[in-house]
């Protein structure tokens, strides 16, 4: 009779488990191999844009008052132009509806024609800014009497410019939707879905001038309020983008 070795139950079953483990490892080794390759191809991308355009009246005026004084001394004159600016500054400050702040300041040295200093001129200006225009008018016309109004300009506000790119976006956003769409059908796709997006606004002026011929104030003349009428601004959302055709 050959001899058989015999193996201990416990030995039997650790053999046992090795090879069940190595059984279905080899099967998943044969799956993994036997798995076809699923990736997709790179999808077709279309690049695209849309705006949303509006006019806009302008909500903000900006005046500008000035005046121009001469004389021989520059100390004196400078010490002049300074009363002069604060005064009427502080004056205008009284009027919450409207902001005032200082503006340009110079002064100069007038000149013969051999170059020796004849007298000194200088030009301080001060500066309205609001939405009220009635309150705006009002202010400029009773600040006359100590300063000239030189120049009237308008614009737009940050705040009403905001309002008004918000609204547009919403607009620009539909058109870029109707426009990929319908690309995607015209090149044989079913829809499309966003890669990338990118925003942007521009606003530009419709020229509006106001030119005043600035004359020397007289503390005599009456104060008349200013016909203040804004034009209008264009403000511009654009999206681009990047879709996928699918």
């Amino acid at each position: 009779m050959a001899y058989r070795p015999t193996l201990a139950p416990t030995m039997r079953r650790a053999l046992c488990g090795a090879a069940l483990a190595a059984s279905a490892a080899m099967s998943s080794i044969a799956v993994a191999q036997a798995a076809p390759d699923t990736a997709k191809p790179d999808r077709p991308t279309l690049s695209l844009s849309a705006a949303a355009t509006s006019e806009v009246a302008q909500d903000k005026v900006t005046i500008t008052l000035a005046n121009e004084i001469e004389g021989n001394d520059q100390a004196k004159l400078s010490q002049q132009l300074n009363q002069l600016l604060e005064t009427t500054l502080a004056e205008a400050k009284r009027n919450t509806a409207v902001t005032a702040r200082s503006g340009n300041y110079n002064v100069w040295a007038n000149t013969d024609r051999n170059g020796r200093i004849t007298t000194w001129r200088g030009r301080a200006e001060l500066i309205l800014e609001s939405k009220d225009f009635g309150a705006a008018s009002k202010l400029a016309g009773e600040l006359s009497r100590q300063m000239a109004v030189s120049n009237v300009s308008f614009s737009l506000s940050r705040e009403a410019r905001e309002a008004e790119e918000q609204r547009l976006l919403a607009e620009a956003a539909k058109a870029f939707t109707t426009r990929a769409t319908q690309a995607a059908k015209a090149f044989g796709f079913s829809g499309y879905a966003v890669k990338q997006l990118d925003l942007s606004g521009s606003g530009t002026v419709t020229p509006m001038p106001r030119a005043y011929a600035m004359a020397a104030p007289a503390m005599e003349a009456k104060a008349a309020d200013l016909p203040l009428e804004g034009g209008k601004s264009s403000v511009s959302v654009s999206v681009r983008g990047t879709v996928y055709l699918q």
